[in-house]
């Protein structure tokens, strides 16, 4: 029994289509995403489940459970859950990964141990591909600019540059990121530049990403980014970091971004990985900006966008974007969007193990914030942080298991490098 999705944003009308479709399936459980997980437990939520779905799934194994959020079903659930289930399964994006042949012309190569330093093997992949990406897009719409936005420690810049000779403008929020990515290109400039002295091949410049430190919250930075006229430089040598403040976005462009320069009127808006609004910044200075000619991102961290309060009406806002969800009604709150982030991919991968464990630490969790509600009101009214401190020891454990299982087996493949 399956229900593949039958909608498609290949119109408006098909999208706006789609859009409804979802707000009208969720309507009646806004108790369910606007609610905490603890409040599961803390309100007693399951108790406005269907008693039937209630009564079938507490006597369902882990692992069937931890594959709902996939929309897998069992024959012998009632109807009505496994309507509820598939229909939800019919109004999700596809989760199949993107076929890269389709697109003519794009050729994506491995990039070289020395770009390659410090990436893990999911950031590498997702670098190779981006930057052959990029570099398909910027050749089609005669750019040789590229912004990178949030460019962190300058992974897909350097690449752009070193490997696709583009030239590359690194915005982030960060000045120690801004410092790093410095570093780190002109380490790679010395390789290549050694290694071409070594075997006596023809010398080339090399086009080194300049960095602008500086948090973009409104399209009108990047708009002043891609307005300031200079002469090109190709050399390397000059970047700029410095502190810029968003709303003097004039200031940005007479004072600051002048250092910085690129060889034609044309650029491409770039980001892997960018956070909250900032996908939603970059889309809008797309809009607006006549020079970037193509926008290229890949968004995370959906449950960071920053929501138009009811009755008030702010476009620099990042959710909603488009007049059509503004019109519908959609309205969802930091509860649900954390959920929305959740991925169905890795509950279905938990096992029954972890999944039980995972379960547990909510219970406790809860069954702490009953403790705190019933005996310490005044403590929430404190708005604490729980847990975290916890979460980061875990973090430095399971990451120096992993540094000494790589130690123990042998060097890495970056060890040359490192």
């Amino acid at each position: 029994m399956s229900e593949e999705c039958k909608y498609s944003c290949n119109t408006a009308t098909e999208t706006l289509e789609w859009i409804h479709a979802i707000v009208k399936l969720i309507a009646p459980y806004r108790y369910f995403l606007d609610a905490h997980v603890v409040n599961f437990f803390k309100d007693r939520l399951w108790e406005a489940v269907d008693e039937e779905w209630m009564d079938c799934l507490r006597k369902e194994p882990v692992e069937n459970l931890l594959r709902i959020p996939s929309g897998v079903v069992r024959d012998h659930w009632p109807g009505s859950l496994k309507k509820f289930i598939l229909t939800l399964r019919s109004l999700s994006l596809s989760r199949e990964q993107a076929d890269f042949q389709e697109l003519s012309g794009m050729h994506i190569t491995s990039i070289s141990n020395v770009l390659a330093q410090g990436m893990n093997h999911k950031k590498k992949h997702e670098v190779e591909a981006l930057s052959a990406l990029v570099s398909l897009v910027s050749d089609q719409v005669g750019a040789r600019t590229v912004v990178d936005v949030g460019a962190g420690q300058g992974y897909l810049a350097q690449v752009l540059a070193f490997d696709y000779q583009l030239s590359v403008i690194a915005i982030d929020a960060c000045a120690h990121h801004g410092k790093i990515t410095d570093a780190r290109a002109e380490r790679i400039k010395k390789h290549y530049v050694s290694k071409m002295h070594k075997n006596c091949t023809k010398q080339r410049e090399f086009s080194v990403p300049k960095t602008v430190t500086c948090r973009v919250l409104s399209s009108d930075t990047l708009k002043a980014l891609s307005n300031s006229p200079a002469e090109n430089d190709l050399t390397g040598n000059q970047h700029l970091s410095q502190n810029c403040s968003v709303s003097q976005p004039s200031r940005l462009a007479e004072d600051i971004l002048p250092s910085l320069s690129y060889s034609d009127s044309t650029l491409v808006i770039a980001g892997l990985h960018a956070c909250g609004d900032l996908s939603v910044t970059m889309l809008r200075t797309f809009l607006e900006c006549d020079k970037a000619k193509a926008v290229i991102s890949i968004g995370c961290c959906y449950n960071l966008l920053s929501e138009e309060a009811t009755g008030i009406a702010d476009s620099s806002c990042g959710f909603p974007v488009s007049q059509g969800v503004k019109f519908a009604g959609v309205m969802l709150d930091k509860s649900a969007r954390d959920l929305a982030c959740q991925s169905a991919d890795r509950w279905r991968g938990l096992g029954e193990h972890a999944g039980l464990h995972n379960f547990e630490l909510h219970a406790f969790r809860a069954a702490f914030q009953m403790v705190l509600f019933r005996h310490y009101p005044n403590i929430l009214l404190e708005s604490p942080t729980i847990g975290r401190q916890g979460k980061a020891l875990r973090r430095q454990q399971n990451q120096r298991i992993l540094e000494s299982n790589l130690h123990h087996g042998g060097p890495s493949e970056f060890g040359e490098y490192l």
